[in-house]
């Protein structure tokens, strides 16, 4: 399972993030560029997944935080940038799924705020990503 996040979430790091990755290797515009028409939807599920991560960490797993700290909050980490991340790709994707004019409010008032610290989550997402894949074969 940490292998699969690791390289979800690398993934929508280096599509938050395209504007930086692409400032300071140009070639990575191609990948970025074929990854770019399924964002919506990459955005979506990780908006989903990730609010299932935190809610499931908080309500099921609080015991692991002693048991297990450095996974506990990987994987709390994971679920909150998932969630972030996803809710700034995913936007578009996500208000096709509501009749709400509300609700459709409150999620662009949400983007709004959050959108400033895309280029930031997506950089954090890369670097959560690399190392979830690297907890994966360490611990």
């Amino acid at each position: 399972m940490g292998l699969v996040t690791g390289i979800w979430i690398s993934v929508l790091g280096m599509l938050g993030g395209s504007s930086f990755v692409i400032s300071k290797r140009p070639d990575a515009k191609e990948v970025i560029d074929q990854l770019a028409p399924y964002q919506g939807w990459l955005g979506a599920v990780s908006a989903l997944w990730g609010g299932w991560t935190v809610t499931n960490q908080v309500l099921f797993r609080m015991g692991w935080m002693t048991e297990f700290p450095v996974q506990w909050w990987t994987m709390t980490a994971n679920g909150a940038i998932l969630l972030l991340l996803g809710l700034l790709l995913g936007v578009g994707v996500l208000k096709s799924f509501s009749s709400s004019k509300e609700a459709n409010e409150k999620l662009d008032e949400t983007v709004e705020k959050l959108s400033p610290y895309q280029v930031t989550l997506g950089l954090i997402a890369m670097g959560l990503g690399v190392w979830t894949i690297l907890q994966t074969f360490l611990l």
